[in-house]
């Protein structure tokens, strides 16, 4: 039966008729197909993000192509087949058919070829090895990919263990993928194999790693995929820091958030979750704000006051605080309307600025120096312990200077 894909504005969309037209103008009608994730996505009803486009030109041919039809061409990854068209600031990655010569089980040696089934018999999962021509029309070389989407079922196309040698990232992207798009159980050929396998993720790059883990953490719900890469094994060689997945659960119910997700998955160290930011190569930003969260986490308690949550957020960080708050609400979920007021407090309060300053000391007679620092960390704690007052400050500051008798 063919299946043809229909009320999808980015498949009739100027740009990608565009782009089509461009390459079937050089290598001839059905030269060019979409694949992957948009054609899977189109089937499911799920967004369209990326649109990737396969083709028999070489890749010489398809940046001649696009630069003829008075488009942008960038050389994304030639040696890979691989060309970017730029059409109405949208990005189409168009790649040449492809076989592996060699894997290492992180890079591939590739040749090219015309043979689309030949080109889905390399791809990682059934349901992402699907094309459509220009008109919409649905090719499914391994016979399975269309039914598998429909049903959400992640599966290796062949052998999963070969699938997973050719590039061990693709454990990860099992559990990914299963997390994004699965129903039911997991396939447990591929799980058996990633069971079997998971030491190889240590021959992968750490950027790669840590990119894939977050893009898992960011699925909707992804407890059933993190309790089937615990149970497997992987978790624990990718994230060996980790603990129970009890902390996790509860905070995936409250927050789509991949870093916050991941930040209850380790304990509250500083150093530690350093070390593994380090590890991983997290984005700085990343990095600070696992670390930032694990300096906080002692001082927050759900029972905290507002003043002393303003207290805290004026020291620590309105982010902090947040992210301490959610760890703790985790760890006491029947606590969640204290829980809440004090989240609401931290995202609608504005830490004011310190009032005072070097030269309001120097003005009551104090000459530049130590002791200028000294009586305004004094007159910060003495006005943060105060709930932040609004006037008197030039008084509390003599005060501290020419204490009163007794």
């Amino acid at each position: 039966m063919t299946v043809r894909l229909t009320d999808q504005a980015w498949l009739t969309a100027s740009s990608s008729r565009t782009v089509m037209a461009a390459l079937e103008a050089a290598g001839g009608p059905g030269c060019a197909r979409f694949v992957g994730g948009c054609v899977r996505n189109a089937l499911i009803g799920a967004p369209v993000d990326d649109i990737d486009i396969a083709t028999t030109l070489k890749p010489e041919q398809t940046d001649k192509a696009i630069r003829a039809a008075g488009l942008k061409a960038v050389p994304t990854g030639m040696a890979h087949g691989t060309v970017t068209a730029v059409t109405e600031r949208t990005p189409f990655e168009i790649t040449t058919l492809r076989r592996d010569v060699s894997t290492d089980g992180r890079n591939a040696t590739v040749a090219f070829t015309d043979d689309w089934a030949e080109d889905a018999g390399r791809r990682d999962f059934r349901l992402n090895a699907l094309y459509a021509d220009a008109d919409g029309t649905v090719f499914d070389p391994t016979g399975h990919g269309i039914a598998d989407a429909e049903a959400g079922r992640i599966v290796f196309v062949g052998e999963p263990e070969t699938r997973i040698t050719e590039d061990y990232l693709r454990i990860l992207r099992f559990f990914r993928f299963f997390a994004w798009y699965g129903r039911g159980e997991p396939d447990a050929e591929a799980l058996a194999a990633c069971r079997k396998l998971a030491p190889g993720m240590a021959r992968l790059s750490a950027e790669r790693v840590s990119k894939e883990l977050l893009k898992l953490l960011a699925a909707p719900d992804p407890r059933q995929a993190m309790a089937a890469m615990a149970s497997a094994l992987v978790l624990g060689e990718l994230l060996p820091e980790a603990g129970t997945l009890d902390l996790f659960d509860a905070t995936a119910s409250l927050t789509d958030d991949p870093v916050l997700r991941l930040m209850v998955m380790l304990p509250p160290d500083a150093a530690l979750v350093r070390t593994v930011s380090a590890r991983l190569r997290f984005a700085n930003a990343t990095r600070d704000r696992l670390a930032e969260a694990a300096l906080a986490q002692p001082d927050v308690s759900l029972s905290m006051s507002d003043a002393a949550t303003r207290g805290l957020i004026y020291r620590r960080g309105a982010g902090a605080v947040t992210d301490a708050l959610h760890r703790a609400w985790a760890e006491q979920p029947g606590r969640g309307e204290d829980a809440r007021r004090l989240l609401r407090l931290a995202q609608d309060w504005t830490p004011p600025v310190l009032p005072v300053g070097g030269r309001q000391v120097a003005r009551l007679g104090v000459e530049p120096g130590p002791e200028t620092g000294r009586l305004l960390k004094a007159f910060e704690d003495s006005w943060i312990a105060d709930d932040f007052p609004a006037d008197g400050h030039s008084e509390r500051l003599a005060s501290l200077i020419n204490p009163p008798p007794g």
